[in-house]
């Protein structure tokens, strides 16, 4: 953060804002409030929030209908029906899927696996930071539908429980 000497007021860059959370993680903050001319951030860990309190003018609302939608007769691109039985656990954070600490050990679950509510499935990745996913539901795996080094969506189905 270089330009913190300088005075200069321009809007938080990305690499400040990995800097900062670079910061965060090896200081063990979880929670930073920030505030430059026009913009102010609150950066909070363990909540996987990100949060600009006032978006600068430069950025662009996305526009509504930005994703395509197939065509009825189009075929599935994923099992869509879910038996009524079976609980979600869905993707809290935008990343990267991982099924294990790392690429030598073993996954933290797979199909049969029993789960609590406090039980670590998965880590997604969001900014070099490594978010513990935890199942919020008890019983069983029934099906693990990404796969290690996917990118997820904010509410993706990640696993059903039976």
């Amino acid at each position: 953060m270089a330009d913190e000497s300088s005075g200069s007021r321009e809007p938080f860059n990305l690499s400040q804002l990995k800097e900062l959370i670079g910061l965060m993680e090896k200081h063990g903050l979880t929670e930073i409030d920030l505030e430059s001319g026009f913009e102010k951030w609150r950066l909070r860990r363990g909540g996987q929030e990100l949060v600009p309190m006032q978006v600068p003018v430069q950025m662009a609302a996305p526009a509504p209908a930005a994703l395509p939608v197939a065509p009825a007769s189009a075929a599935p691109v994923s099992p869509v029906p879910a038996a009524s039985h079976l609980k979600e656990v869905k993707s809290p954070i935008v990343g990267t899927f991982y099924s294990s600490p790392t690429p030598e050990d073993p996954t933290f679950v797979q199909v049969g696996s029993t789960v609590s509510a406090d039980t670590v499935v998965c880590l997604v990745e969001a900014m070099k930071v490594f978010n513990q996913i935890t199942a919020d539901v008890s019983g069983t795996i029934a099906e693990v539908l990404v796969k290690n080094g996917d990118p997820v969506e904010f509410g993706q189905v990640l696993f059903r429980v039976k």
